[in-house]
Order: structure tokens, then sequence, then C-alpha cells
């Protein structure tokens, strides 16, 4: 089995592997962790599944918040006897990227952007909805080309929350209609109507510039949430990124 991270801004999902299929998947906050924290954290969620360090073949991690990654590296290392492999520069992707800057591209986009293509094939929009929104689009000669960013659901939320006066913070949910008869219900609407039509809108546009036959794929935490009542996405997959790592486990060490 390989273990795969993917470490995000808000929340750092772990997976076991047995190649692309998801045996089982935990969902931790991302904070500042010690080797030993993480590493018993490691043990635990393993030990809960019947899992022993010998059972993991390798380990494979995605990270966009670079003051974890020590911890995570020496973790698997000193509990685990594994030595992770991190998606970056000297990683195989059978991907290529075609950005005015790649370095510049989070490491996140392109596992999903890999994961995506394999299983849906031709040109794609992948919808990311984690702490930012992204747009990743994959022409149809498979090379990643570029996408588009916005602030995420739950960003969104705090915001109306911390820069109004009276506004509570609430729950992102679907709510009944579209027009709130009270505070809570009008703010549940505008943030998910809003967005609804924010990916909507997005997805049309690098849908038309990529030309021909699109799928639009969402992916991420509230992919099933808000992915699921837009007219543009086809299909959602809320292990795209775990699957992604499984792939480049297979194309970097098989």
């Amino acid at each position: 089995m390989l273990l795969a991270i993917n470490v995000g801004n808000t929340n750092t999902v772990l997976g076991l592997m047995e190649g692309v299929d998801v045996l089982h998947r935990w969902r931790l906050t991302t904070r500042a962790r010690t080797t030993d924290e993480f590493g018993l954290d490691l043990l635990k969620l393993l030990g809960l599944r019947g899992v022993t360090r010998a059972d993991i073949e390798g380990v494979m991690v995605s990270c966009v918040v670079p003051s974890t990654v020590y911890a995570i590296q020496n973790a698997c290392i000193r509990y685990l006897d594994r030595e992770p492999m991190v998606v970056g520069s000297g990683v195989k992707t059978g991907m290529k990227v075609r950005t005015d800057n790649p370095r510049e591209v989070g490491s996140d986009r392109i596992v999903n952007a890999v994961a995506a293509r394999d299983r849906f094939g031709g040109a794609l929009v992948v919808v990311g909805f984690n702490t930012a929104t992204t747009f990743d689009c994959v022409d149809a000669s498979g090379a990643y080309i570029g996408g588009a960013i916005a602030p995420g659901l739950s960003i969104s939320a705090d915001a109306l929350f911390t820069r109004t006066a009276t506004l509570p913070r609430v729950p992102v949910s679907r709510p009944r209609s579209a027009i709130g008869t009270n505070t809570v219900h009008a703010m549940q609407s505008g943030l998910f109507f809003g967005y609804v039509g924010l990916v909507n809108q997005l997805a049309r546009a690098c849908r038309a510039e990529l030309k021909g036959d699109v799928t639009c794929v969402a992916t991420g935490g509230f992919s099933n949430l808000i992915g699921r009542a837009c007219d543009e996405i086809d299909e959602v997959d809320e292990h795209l990124a775990l699957r992604g790592l499984s792939l480049l486990w297979q194309r970097n060490v098989r």
C-alpha cells in the first residue's frame, strides 16, 4: 500500500492507496507539528485500521505549506521507516506545463490535473474546491496550460463575518431557496448560489478557450456540495489528489 499525503492550506488529507483506489482516508487540520507529533498521529491513524508500517510500501507527498514539509519527511523516516517522495522539481509527472513560469504552479494543481487526465483523457477543466477555488486547464494534447484562482468558499464566508459589524459566522450549506427570509438564510444563499454562478461562468469561459470536447471535473472539500449543483461540472471526484499522488508514485518508482 502507498500512503498518499496531500497538504493543503487548511486541511491535510491522508489516504492509503492500492493503485488509484482509496482504501482509507483521513483529514487533519494543517498546522505546525513536530516530527514526533506527526509521527504519532500517523501511527494512531494506521493502527485504527490495523495497518502496520510494514504494510506501507512508500509515501508520496504533495505540499503547498513549505513549513510543514520537514516534520512530515522526518516523521515518515522515523516512524514508518520510509523516505517520502515530495512532488516538486525532479519528479516525473508525465505532463508538460506550458505556463509563463511553471515553477509557480502549485504541486496540488499538477497532481489533480495528472489524475483527471489519466481518468478522463482529452481536454479538461479541473475545479478544486479548497482554501482557494482553482480552475486548472489541460489541453487536448495533455499539457497543463494554466487556469484561474478565486477566493475559496470558506474564505468568503469568513470575510463576511470579519469585515462586517453585525453579520454572524454561518455554516456553509445549501439553502432551501435563493430568497433568504432571515440573515443567516440570506448569507447562505449568497455564498452557495454565488459560488455556483462563479464556477459555472469561469468553467464555461475556460471550456470556450480550450475548444472542442472538454470535460469539467470537480474535486476538493466542497466538490460534493457545490460541484453537483453546477451545470458546467460533468464529474465529481473528491479523491482526485490522492489518485494523482498514487499515479506519480507509480511513474517515478516502478
